[in-house]
């Protein structure tokens, strides 16, 4: 049968995918829409396969807190190139994925590619929409933090985001404290939230090499152990989050900021997701 550039066109707005495709997609058919989008699907399968080995070190964060402020989830949604992530449908996925995220809280990355997107499933989706890009893409990263109050914040790039829980707030509005607490922990990547949240093979390794230094310092192997404690003090301060220095104003640290805003105010966890990691 006759396809006419009306079909083509109406096959193109309920799929989103290029006139060519639609063309190609619809003769294959006979004309039949139903068949012609298997068609585009099957053709998304086959592209995903193909690149499944290239990397995605593209893309955006996206985040969603609850309205009471009590729980929030971050997402990784990448793609190969910078021109892809900036494109609204891209966009426009990564915020629907998002939102069924905040909506179902599934227990997982792979319970996540599984929601329900309309009739199709978040992995489905994906997969659609690499069919109409020619690029790779992935959910990366699916976190969820539930406390007292929930923080967050979105470096202004958009390809780096976190999630901040805070205890002691008196149900107080200590959003913008949060989001400043999120502003440091993005700016300085602390490895834990205080030195008891850091693993034991960490702290192994950073004794071990503060000994290593000392001796090549020359100092006594009587203080060498003293020495790679003072280094190890000094490790915990610089990177565990409520020791570190405040970003804003380094003559206090995280925790004696917490502290001015709302005495006993701290942080008990935190999520941070970005692009590349």
């Amino acid at each position: 049968m006759a396809i006419t550039a009306t079909d083509v066109n109406k096959l193109r707005q309920m799929t989103g995918a290029g006139m060519m495709d639609c063309k190609k997609a619809l003769v294959e058919a006979d004309g039949d829409f139903d068949k012609a989008i298997e068609i585009l699907r099957k053709k998304g399968q086959k592209l995903s396969e193909k690149r499944a080995d290239r990397e995605t070190k593209e893309g955006s964060v996206f985040v969603r807190t609850s309205e009471d402020k009590t729980s929030a989830i971050i997402i990784s949604f990448t793609c190969e190139t910078d021109f892809v992530a900036k494109n609204d449908d891209f966009q426009s996925l990564g915020n629907e994925i998002a939102d069924a995220a905040m909506a179902n809280k599934p227990a997982d990355l792979a319970a996540l590619n599984e929601l329900s997107l309309g009739e199709l499933t978040v992995q489905a989706k994906v997969t659609e929409y690499i069919g109409k890009i020619g690029e790779k893409l992935a959910v990366n990263h699916y976190e969820t933090l539930t406390s007292e109050q929930v923080a967050s914040y979105i470096h202004s790039n958009g390809k780096l985001g976190v999630l901040v829980a805070l205890t002691g707030t008196d149900g107080n509005d200590v959003a913008e404290a949060g989001k400043d607490v999120g502003m440091q922990i993005a700016a300085m990547n602390p490895v834990a939230v205080d030195k008891d949240g850091v693993d034991q093979a960490t702290i192994e390794k950073e004794v071990e090499i503060g000994k290593e230094q000392a001796r090549a310092e020359g100092k006594p192997e009587q203080i060498i152990e003293k020495i790679a404690m003072g280094k190890l003090n000094k490790f915990f301060q610089e990177n565990t989050l409520l020791s570190q220095p405040f970003v804003k104003d380094s003559k206090q640290s995280v925790q004696q900021y917490l502290d001015s805003v709302n005495k006993g105010m701290t942080v008990t966890e935190f999520k941070r997701v970005a692009i590349g990691d």
